[in-house]
């Protein structure tokens, strides 16, 4: 699984033209799943993310988490996240989950963040053309691979 997580003042996500979900400050999270993932350790990934400490603090330190704050989530599924880029112009996407495998990770994913931050979780549309707006406070984004030891 790859994520990219942006601590925001605001993000939105708009398909055929209606609003579908937005929040306030928090994190946007894109999120890539690949053929090697599982759903093991999707609780302590979630937990990871509730407690990562990108928000600035009464010092200006980024010293608080998102639960610390009372932010707000949108995860967006992005399987552009395992673009292979190495050989020629045209990003390889080999390596993303098929959507049959994807959707399931995706739902479980949202639900266990959900529950493991204990606050709603806004979504996108699996799989749909959305438009994503964003405003990145700082900026601050984080990379975080499952895979990788990072």
């Amino acid at each position: 699984m790859r994520l990219v997580i942006q601590r925001v003042s605001s993000a939105s996500v708009t398909v055929n033209d209606k609003v579908i979900a937005s929040i306030q400050k928090g994190m946007l999270i894109l999120v890539g799943f690949e053929a090697a993932d599982t759903m093991d350790g999707m609780e302590k990934i979630c937990g990871k993310i509730s407690r990562l400490r990108i928000f600035a603090d009464s010092d200006g330190v980024m010293n608080l988490s998102n639960t610390e704050i009372d932010g707000e989530y949108l995860v967006v599924s992005q399987f552009t996240l395992h673009a292979e880029t190495a050989k020629g112009n045209r990003p390889s996407y080999i390596r993303a989950a098929r959507p049959e495998q994807a959707i399931p990770l995706y739902e479980h994913f949202l639900k266990t963040l959900g529950e493991v931050a204990n606050k709603k979780v806004q979504s996108g549309e699996f799989g749909a053309d959305m438009q994503v707006a964003l405003v990145n406070d700082g900026p601050v984004t984080i990379i975080i691979d499952t895979l990788e030891k990072n």
